[in-house]
């Protein structure tokens, strides 16, 4: 943290912002419902579009960005919004891992503008997508695709309160064995990402018999070296291994040695 948690004797303000992305992440803070009711009634929500139109100026006690820097005025604005914010938290693989735009940084962003658009000389973006970390310091990334709504009110909460967020760093397989899920790929020969995969999904896609798939990006110790084995076992190429790794969190598995 950089900052000291707001002093108990005013109201601390909470700020959402969003840049490249879906809104799904914010969507998840409104859809938290009642815990969202009894939070407003903790904290000033200064500034939040998706929910109020009305908006308070910073500074700002604690900042929850959405999405990915593509433009020059996305990189611009996430200085702006650094400035003004005590504490700065990034939501969602496109705010924490460039999301599944960063594809683009494995190609030619011009020739999917020409492709894509009537007019590709009215697109003004960058040539990466990259998250708002690679720009500015931040205080906590919470990763997911979309994020997981108990692990937000656990990061506000923390924040809020000062102390440390409760967020586990291990994979999506202890999330499997805490709910007594057969392991799709020793049993079944389903290519997952789940060994190494962030867990707060709750190992939604395995409990259903279909193999994790990355949405929370790379977990605190990953082992791709150990995992590409397996996928090419389970019949897997180097083009379906690649485009397996490069979904929701493509720009964040790209930097791990995969050694295929």
């Amino acid at each position: 943290m950089t900052g000291s948690a707001p002093s108990a004797a005013r109201v601390p303000t909470l700020a959402v912002f969003k840049l490249a992305s879906c809104d799904g992440c914010q969507l998840t803070l409104l859809d938290c419902e009642d815990e969202l009711l009894t939070l407003a009634g903790k904290v000033e929500i200064a500034h939040f579009l998706e929910a109020s139109s009305r908006v308070r100026p910073g500074p700002y006690d604690l900042t929850l960005v959405e999405g990915s820097v593509t433009t020059a005025a996305d990189a611009q604005r996430i200085q702006e919004i650094r400035a003004q914010s005590r504490f700065l938290v990034t939501i969602g693989a496109c705010a924490t891992a460039g999301g599944v735009q960063a594809l683009r940084n494995f190609a030619d962003v011009e020739e999917f503008t020409r492709t894509v658009y009537a007019r590709p000389d009215y697109i003004d973006t960058l040539a990466t997508s990259t998250p708002v970390a690679a720009h500015v310091d931040v205080d906590f990334e919470l990763r997911g695709c979309p994020i997981d709504r108990r692990q937000l009110l656990e990061v506000v909460t923390a924040f809020l309160t000062g102390r440390k967020p409760d967020v586990p760093n291990h994979s999506v397989c202890f999330e499997c064995k805490r709910r007594g899920t057969v392991c799709v790929t020793v049993a079944h020969g389903t290519p997952c990402l789940g060994p190494v995969t962030h867990a707060g999904c709750g190992a939604i896609c395995p409990a259903y018999g279909r193999g994790c798939y990355g949405c929370f990006g790379p977990s605190g110790s990953v082992n791709l070296p150990a995992l590409i084995p397996l996928l090419r076992r389970d019949g897997m190429d180097d083009r379906d291994t690649r485009r397996f790794l490069r979904t929701f969190n493509a720009a964040a598995f790209a930097g791990i040695k995969e050694e295929t």
